[in-house]
């Protein structure tokens, strides 16, 4: 069953923009990057000089070249894990609430918080 455009429901996730990400499946596996954007409708994170494609593309008003061009693909959200900063390894990602009563994400290896 496919859903339209507008029936897709938003789901909240663990990675969030401007993340640093280990990716643990694919081409690219082994290599780390800073996501650039999450695609919420799709599932796939955008990361930064990872999974490169090239698109040819025609001149326009606004972009006068044309020619190929090479930008970042998405990878799904699955294939990649969130690096802690502290104990700069892949980790998987809990929830804990802060006295001050804000939801915060913690590492599930240091129990350090994650901004």
């Amino acid at each position: 069953m496919k859903l339209k455009a507008d029936k897709v429901k938003k789901q909240n996730f663990k990675i969030r923009k401007n993340d640093v990400v280990y990716v643990i499946a694919g081409k690219e596996k082994g290599k780390t990057g800073k996501v650039i954007n999450v695609v919420q409708g799709k599932n796939r994170v955008i990361v930064e000089k990872l999974h490169v494609v090239k698109r040819h593309t025609k001149p326009t008003q606004q972009q006068q070249q044309g020619g190929i061009i090479e930008k970042e693909g998405s990878v799904h959200i699955s294939n990649v894990m969130l690096q802690c900063g502290k104990c700069n390894k892949p980790t998987r990602i809990g929830f804990i609430y802060l006295e001050d009563g804000q939801k915060a994400r913690i590492c599930k290896k240091c129990k350090e918080v994650i901004l």
